[in-house]
């Protein structure tokens, strides 16, 4: 089975010089936590709400003075329309990642892939629990003087 037979497709993005104000509204109006960020059709970088809050709010950057660019993760994991399932999911384990923009063999976005998507698929149902098990370990603090 191939990504495309499962991915979300017609992905809405936002650009790189939009605002995070911007990109929380698109969010919530899509109900999604995650946003490919695209210039010209080209994929430049992946925000999440995550990215919005820790990078941005956090730092007390008002929203509509922050741009995407500033906050998005700019070289994100991706995989191919014909990767098989079960290579992505070993990706998406492996970087502990619960979303992956698809591309096609020109590099263009043609959709996303997440963990939603494959546990939608029932025959997935073990890589599933996998994959979510080793994307839920706990991560370490990147920061210094964090406590363990």
């Amino acid at each position: 089975m191939k990504i495309s037979d499962i991915m979300t497709r017609d992905v809405q993005t936002v650009a790189p010089d939009d605002t995070i104000r911007r990109a929380a509204q698109m969010m919530d109006e899509l109900n999604v936590g995650a946003l490919p960020v695209c210039d010209g059709g080209r994929l430049v970088g992946v925000v999440t709400d995550r990215d919005i809050t820790v990078r941005a709010t956090s730092a007390g950057i008002a929203p509509d003075h922050c741009r995407v660019s500033e906050v998005m993760t700019d070289d994100p994991r991706t995989c191919y329309e014909d990767d098989p399932v079960m290579e992505v999911t070993r990706l998406m384990s492996g970087q502990q990642i619960r979303r992956v923009p698809v591309l096609d063999r020109d590099d263009r976005l043609v959709g996303i892939v997440s963990l939603g998507d494959l546990a939608t698929d029932a025959k997935n149902t073990q890589a599933v629990e996998d994959t979510l098990e080793r994307i839920s370990e706990p991560s370490r603090p990147d920061r210094d003087g964090a406590q363990d």
